[in-house]
């Protein structure tokens, strides 16, 4: 049977691929043998990815509002937009939880010009600049010419001593992270120039998946439990992490949750974690 992706290409479909990311969520394998045959009866030739990634959410939120979370990782961390300001943040956070030491949103001045860096991170007395490139469309991928630009930037950035962590620092490393994907014309280039690259899906064993379900980062974009008002309320309130809503209660309270609904969302949080 045909499907139609995303991006407008038609492929056949692949039920072992469909299955997997659901093995993925956390349910069981008879969860996901029923969800794959409840998906195999509604689908007709020519039918979205769309509307199959929908099916396969509604159903999986029937078994457990965290598998449904869990399978929501990607568009979660999409709807750190629209700007991509808590995008950087969520990196910021990422960074934190390897044991760096994190700054966000820094004017650095280069030799040339001045710089707005998204993040700065040190570790073992290495400092980064960590430049994110949010994009709202899922196929949107970055090409060449980003970490092209983004090279003349740390070149200029590395000439020059900062007041960031101390009072003379220098930068001496650049990541490159997106919540897209890279062409393989900017991996290469990217590679060549000794430039760092993180995206959905590379590097293959440590990527964003990887390392969220690793660390359980899973941003509160993720949470079946709320609405999209009120998770752009724990944004803004410096929430970013589920794991930061079971360590501080307080903050569903502060955006009007009542009890009730707090327990069903610390319950999802905590099966959300819990799961790796």
């Amino acid at each position: 049977m045909k499907i139609v992706k995303h991006s407008g290409d038609i492929v056949e479909f692949n039920p072992d691929k469909l299955k997997k990311s659901l093995l993925k969520s956390g349910a069981s394998a008879l969860e996901v043998d029923s969800i794959l045959h409840a998906i195999k009866k509604q689908m007709f030739e020519g039918i979205a990815t769309k509307q199959i990634y929908k099916m396969a959410f509604s159903l999986l939120k029937k078994t457990a509002n965290s598998h449904a979370a869990r399978y929501n990782l990607r568009e979660a961390i999409r709807l750190l937009g629209p700007a991509g300001f808590f995008f950087e943040k969520y990196i910021g956070r990422l960074f934190s939880s390897e044991h760096y030491k994190t700054i966000t949103n820094l004017t650095l001045q280069g030799k040339c010009v001045s710089h707005e860096i998204d993040v700065l991170v040190k570790k073992n007395e290495t400092i980064s600049m960590v430049e994110c490139k949010y994009h709202a469309g899922r196929d949107v991928a970055s090409d060449v010419k980003v970490p092209m630009y983004i090279l003349s930037r740390f070149n200029d950035i590395k000439e020059r001593s900062h007041p960031i962590f101390d009072r003379k620092d220098m930068v001496s490393k650049c990541w490159i992270v997106t919540n897209s994907r890279f062409t393989a014309d900017a991996i290469t280039f990217a590679k060549c120039s000794g430039l760092n690259l993180l995206s959905w899906n590379y590097p293959e064993d440590n990527n964003l998946k990887t390392k969220n379900d690793s660390n359980s980062l899973y941003p509160v974009t993720c949470l079946t439990t709320l609405s999209i008002a009120e998770k752009d309320k724990l944004l803004i309130l410096d929430v970013i992490l589920v794991k930061e809503i079971i360590n501080n209660s307080e903050c569903l309270n502060r955006i009007g949750l009542s009890p009730n609904r707090m327990k069903n969302v610390l319950k999802e949080a905590s099966e959300l974690c819990r799961y790796i």
